[in-house]
């Protein structure tokens, strides 16, 4: 047959997207293309059309699984294919990991729901990690610092290289934004006797809001921008080249999520003012989008108020936590910086419900536009957190992002900082 026939099965991904309809056999459309459905899914009269996710799960399960050849209908039977799969995956690989990866070092911490990688530098984690992804599994990989070139990501290299920009500044503790020059927030991030006093004079909990971001983060920082990406973990997937990493290969007619990187910078929250943990840098929210966050610096605050290094400690502590993070918490080579509360995506029409209930519960107006979720206004402390559970059977999986540490989360997952 001529080259061209030869070429339609595709030897790509982007080469399977991009193929019509009719060449894969998967039935015609209005426009006769595979992704007319996206466009319009039913009509005034019912006549409904395939949606995109069934449209790519046939692709893959009939050209990439079975190779079944572009001239032949795919016969796909998606539900005797899950009919076929363990009931709890999870247990599965737990069982199997220990003899199957011998050679990988890493543990199960939060009730076995988060993977732990403990060496960055093993060529094999992508294996492992892989059959955790399937399962939508938030993952830790420890040590990335130590890949990178540290005096880059101090407070005061930033300060001195960029402090003159002007940016976008979040107080915390009253929610107001202010856009100021960047020196001051730099000034007061290790300081707590330089950082801003808000009117009741209590010390401001600051947040540099995404600066730099996207195409900014590598025109302002060529040298970090590259510091950051050949430390990424699990390059495969993390990487904007990596191989698996599906969103860096997609066609350009797809509408694209702001892949980042981003620098996300902000205050401690362990000062006297702030005893109950009821604020939080980043509030409860989920991303569009996989989410890979290193924690590339953390600062040691000085001045009136700051807890001390044992005091900083009891606050963790006092969390719901892993005995293997208990563990790293005593271990004097670790460096605690930043507490993450975690939630599964199948929770979040739980978590929204209680999060109205606890509003009018507050005597809040619960508009029926807003979600509480997307509109990221909640921080659900701890007193909330055990209430969630008891009412709604959610539990929270808490996490400590020690320094070097990487968090990558599937997308749909929801989490607070």
């Amino acid at each position: 047959p001529p080259a061209s026939q030869n070429n339609e099965q595709g030897s790509t991904l982007r080469d399977l997207l991009t193929t019509t309809a009719g060449k894969l056999r998967l039935g015609s459309t209005d426009a006769g293309i595979a992704f007319a459905p996206v466009y319009s899914t039913g009509t005034a009269s019912g006549k409904s059309g395939r949606t995109m996710p069934n449209i790519l799960d046939d692709i893959i399960a009939s050209v990439v699984e079975n190779k079944i050849p572009p001239n032949r209908a795919p016969k796909i039977n998606v539900k005797s294919e899950i009919k076929d799969e363990p009931k709890d995956d999870r247990k599965c690989i737990q069982d199997d990991s220990s003899k199957l990866y011998s050679d990988i070092p890493y543990s199960w911490i939060c009730d076995k729901h988060v993977l732990w990688l403990r060496d960055h530098k093993n060529n094999n984690n992508w294996k492992l990690f892989k059959e955790c992804w399937k399962q939508g599994r938030p993952v830790l990989v420890s040590g990335m610092h130590k890949k990178m070139n540290f005096s880059l990501w101090k407070a005061e290299s930033i300060s001195l290289d960029f402090g003159n920009q002007q940016a976008d500044i979040l107080n915390c503790k009253d929610s107001i934004i202010s856009n100021t020059n960047v020196k001051e927030f730099w000034d007061g991030f290790e300081d707590v006797s330089k950082r801003q006093k808000i009117k009741n004079g209590e010390t401001a909990l600051l947040k540099l809001k995404d600066w730099p971001s996207g195409e900014d983060f590598k025109a302002m920082m060529p040298a970090r921008y590259e510091d950051l990406l050949k430390s990424l973990p699990l390059p495969e997937y993390c990487s904007p080249e990596g191989k698996l990493n599906l969103a860096s290969h997609l066609p350009g007619f797809f509408v694209r999520p702001d892949l980042g990187p981003r620098l996300c910078s902000a205050y401690g929250e362990c000062v006297a003012a702030t005893k109950d943990h009821d604020i939080g840098t980043t509030n409860l929210h989920i991303e569009v989008s996989d989410v890979v966050n290193i924690l590339v610096y953390v600062g040691i605050a000085k001045g009136n108020g700051v807890l001390s290094k044992s005091g900083v400690l009891k606050k963790f502590e006092e969390e719901d936590l892993d005995d293997l993070l208990r563990k790293r918490l005593k271990d004097s080579s670790e460096l605690p910086g930043a507490l993450w509360h975690i939630y599964a995506g199948k929770d979040a029409d739980k978590i929204r419900e209680f999060l109205q209930k606890i509003a009018k519960e507050q005597g809040l107006e619960v508009l029926p536009e807003h979600d509480p979720i997307r509109d990221q206004s909640w921080y659900v402390n701890k007193k909330l957190r055990q209430r969630l559970f008891e009412e709604y059977g959610v539990k929270t999986c808490t996490v400590i992002q020690f320094l070097g540490d990487a968090i990558i989360l599937p997308a749909g997952a929801l989490h607070q900082v």
